[in-house]
């Protein structure tokens, strides 16, 4: 039996409505691609398995389930979850910036409870789902915290952003307690899940401590950190742990935690360092509004990652030591609303990650470093307007755009091949102004022998009307020669996969019916342009061309 070839195109673009030439635009420019499956550069990152919120209750909502089943559905038993609050005191009602679990109170004597409750409804509802948990040890149970009072925040969109630094954000006030705790729990988590599903987690410890998420000082943050981990450690020794998740590159905090971590003195055991199996760091844009349009800040990204990258390999010992982003998104604040977050529901925000990721490669390879993973601070708000403007995946169980990016992100394995575009802007340059001039048409490719992905998009960081590209695409190096290749095109843009374009044309409904939303649930899926082409080959190439609008993404496989 012949073997059966497969070559997958992801193909990052806006609104183009046939694939195969295709008659230009008047005002359309052209671009010209090429790809090598011939030419291997090291293995592809799968880089985009990792997301997170804030909120943790929302996971076990009926938004949150239904979502959590559509990441796992991405790479099964591979996609991560980091979630703020899974020690904080309360109930286990959710709210903006806001979640509880009540895993620790005390007793009128003073004596530890320990209730695992929820954090194991959060958990199972993630295991079940085949996503695994990049734990967050934080925030500060009140019972623990020095200063408990007040404790839960009454922040909403619109008010001061340093109002929800509470009572959970302080130092506890028994670091003894602290560890056995966090041995307690995860001692409950290897009995209740087994040894070798705990040890592919990620474990670290709080969020952003250089910054007003930790009331203390960087010093009572590494001992923080060190009575934690020696905590994990003690009940799983095998654990994955690491740190320090600060915002922003870090600076000179992040260095402080590295050395400290490689040569100062273990605050819980009194001998040299703390075990560092990952390092992590954050990254976000800084979008504005510009009187008529949202005008995104990708260079302010890159260059946070740039430097953060820089940071670890200032440690010659991390060198192989795996790197986490572990926030990495277009600006900070998830919760918030307003005209400056005006990209999140369309597709500005799917071509900004397209773009955005393929960077994170060229960074990594740059510098040399080992990146694992690039985490997307983005899950869902229950019972909230349709497209409410949070930073989000999906909107009352409707997927937005921007996830079925991922969804075609999934489909990348592989090698990484030789590809380029007379339209890619450079790194440098991006790095320094962003995309402000001409477009960015790039290309990021990948092959797993049987399978070759294409990833190319139309970004720029103003979400204005612009000329399509005219692209035409050649693919060389095939695995084998044949007369015909199969194609099935997929597209992300303002017609397909898209249902907030499509709830605008419904007149944006505030409260949809059961047809309308069973006709969104559509819009929302990771939508084919066309059926079934048979494309010719010659000489183990193929050649395609595409009309390429602004803001979109596209999937062509060839089969």
């Amino acid at each position: 039996m012949m073997l059966k070839q497969t070559l997958i195109i992801l193909v990052c673009l806006v609104a183009c409505r046939t694939l195969v030439a295709q008659e230009p635009t008047p005002d359309s420019f052209p671009v010209s691609i090429s790809v090598d499956v011939a030419q291997p550069q090291g293995l592809l990152r799968r880089i985009w398995r990792f997301f997170g919120g804030d909120e943790p209750n929302y996971a076990y909502m009926k938004d949150g389930r239904k979502l959590l089943t559509q990441l796992g559905e991405l790479a099964p038993d591979e996609v991560f979850f980091r979630t703020h609050n899974l020690m904080t005191t309360g109930p286990g009602f959710p709210a903006l910036k806001w979640g509880s679990t009540n895993i620790y109170t005390e007793d009128d004597a003073g004596r530890p409870v320990y209730d695992w409750k929820i954090v194991d409804l959060i958990f199972d509802t993630y295991r079940q789902r085949h996503v695994r948990p990049y734990v967050q040890l934080g925030f500060m149970p009140e019972a623990l915290s020095t200063r408990p009072e007040p404790y839960m925040h009454e922040w909403r969109p619109g008010m001061p952003y340093e109002e929800i630094y509470t009572g959970w954000a302080y130092p506890p006030r028994d670091y003894d307690k602290w560890r056995e705790l966090v041995f307690q729990w995860t001692k409950h988590c290897v009995e209740r899940y087994g040894q070798r599903e705990v040890e592919q987690w990620w474990w670290e410890t709080w969020n952003e401590p250089n910054i007003a998420y930790w009331q203390g000082t960087p010093e009572e943050f590494y001992k923080l950190h060190d009575y934690a981990m020696d905590g994990v450690l003690r009940a799983l020794p095998t654990a994955r742990i690491g740190g320090p998740d600060v915002a922003g590159d870090g600076g000179d905090f992040a260095r402080g935690f590295y050395r400290h971590c490689l040569y100062g003195t273990n605050h819980a055991t009194g001998q040299q360092g703390t075990r560092l199996d990952f390092v992590s760091f954050h990254a976000k844009g800084s979008p504005q509004w510009e009187q008529d349009h949202i005008r995104m800040g990708i260079a302010a990204q890159l260059r946070t990652i740039d430097r953060g990258f820089r940071i670890v390999a200032e440690f010659p010992e991390l060198k192989e030591t795996p790197i986490v982003i572990g926030e990495s998104d277009p600006e900070g604040c998830a919760a918030c609303q307003g005209d400056r977050f005006s990209y999140r529901n369309g597709t500005m925000y799917s071509s900004y990650t397209a773009a955005s990721f393929a960077r994170k490669h060229d960074l990594a390879d740059k510098h040399e470093i080992h990146f694992a993973g690039a985490l997307t601070w983005a899950f869902t708000f229950e019972d909230q307007p349709y497209f409410a403007g949070f930073r989000q995946l999906a909107s009352n169980g409707l997927a937005m755009p921007v996830l079925n990016v991922f969804r075609m992100m999934s489909k990348m394995s592989g090698q990484r091949v030789a590809a380029g575009s007379s339209h890619q802007v450079a790194l440098d340059d991006m790095l320094r102004r962003g995309v402000r001039d001409m477009a960015d048409v790039g290309v990021l490719a990948s092959s797993d022998g049987t399978t070759t992905s294409i990833m190319v998009w139309h970004y720029h960081d103003d979400d204005v009307a612009g000329p399509a590209a005219d692209v035409s695409l050649l693919v060389r190096g095939l695995p084998q020669e044949r007369e015909h290749v199969q194609l099935t095109h997929y597209r992300v843009d303002q017609w397909h996969s898209n249902a907030y374009d499509a709830w605008r044309r419904m007149g944006s409904p505030v409260a949809p019916n059961r047809q309308q939303y069973a006709e969104l649930e559509l819009a929302s899926q990771l939508t084919k342009l066309e059926e079934l082409q048979q494309v010719p080959t010659q000489a183990q190439e193929v050649e395609l061309r595409f009309i390429l609008p602004r803001q979109g993404v596209s999937l062509l496989i060839l089969e």
